[in-house]
């Protein structure tokens, strides 16, 4: 009976999957149930690839976590290799969603950078594991890891391309532009949110960039974008405008 219980209830998930392909290999599920099936693996995932690095975790740990059958997992991913790649892709998704979701109705590029970075430091401070799982993914699925930036630059340097040809930022390149951005993002939440932090032994983990340093940020980059009267020409000094005098 039970061998019969567990054949019934592999059928059961199998049918909440599809059979169509999805992001890489994986197949899509069907249902909502298939969904959450699946959502339930992926962040068992990121939990034991963010604790025990790629070459440590194991299938069996990480559908111990998600609390599902060997079999389940082997009806959403075929290897480690590929749910760790798809992990990868699943939270590039997730960290573009929700800066988009941050800056709908933000009434000028300075607030959608403002927004855009505030959500950014939110979904990091929710995902410390993230930039070790990223960064992994360098050697271990580098299609994934090429992937998770060239994603959220793309959008990054439209957004800037059409505020630089409407005039609210300074004429200068897109790419460069987003990427230096990015970089900012990068190794601010480093600094304050995913290296340890004084005190946070004894007072726990607040998930917050200390006081001062978001507007200090915000003010950097709002000068960096909008001075020079907007033109993305370098000023002269006085003397170059009036020549050499000697």
């Amino acid at each position: 009976m039970a061998t019969r219980g567990k054949a019934e209830k592999h059928v059961e998930e199998s049918e909440d999957s599809s059979k169509g392909e999805g992001s890489g290999n994986t197949l899509t599920p069907a249902t909502a149930r298939g969904e959450a099936t699946r959502r339930k693996i992926l962040d068992a995932a990121e939990e034991v690839f963010g604790e025990m690095g790629y070459y440590e975790a194991s299938i069996s740990e990480i559908t111990r976590r998600a609390g599902v059958a060997q079999g389940t997992y082997y009806i959403y991913f075929h290897s480690k290799r590929e749910i760790f790649a798809e992990l990868v892709e699943d939270i590039g998704r997730r960290l573009r969603a929700d800066m988009r979701a941050a800056t709908v109705g933000a009434s000028s590029r300075l607030e959608i950078e403002r927004r855009g970075f505030q959500a950014f430091f939110r979904f990091v401070a929710s995902h410390r594991r993230i930039y070790s799982i990223v960064q992994e993914a360098e050697r271990v699925a580098p299609e994934a890891f090429y992937a998770y930036y060239h994603g959220i630059s793309q959008g990054y340097i439209r957004g800037l391309r059409e505020a630089m040809d409407d005039g609210s930022v300074r004429h200068l390149d897109p790419e460069a532009i987003a990427y230096t951005l990015m970089g900012i993002g990068h190794f601010v939440a480093l600094r304050w949110l995913i290296w340890p932090q004084e005190h946070e032994d004894t007072q726990g983990y607040t998930g917050e960039l200390p006081e001062g340093i978001f507007e200090s940020i915000m003010e950097f980059i709002e000068h960096g974008l909008t001075a020079n009267g907007q033109t993305g020409k370098p000023t002269q000094s006085k003397e170059s405008e009036l020549g050499d005098t000697d």
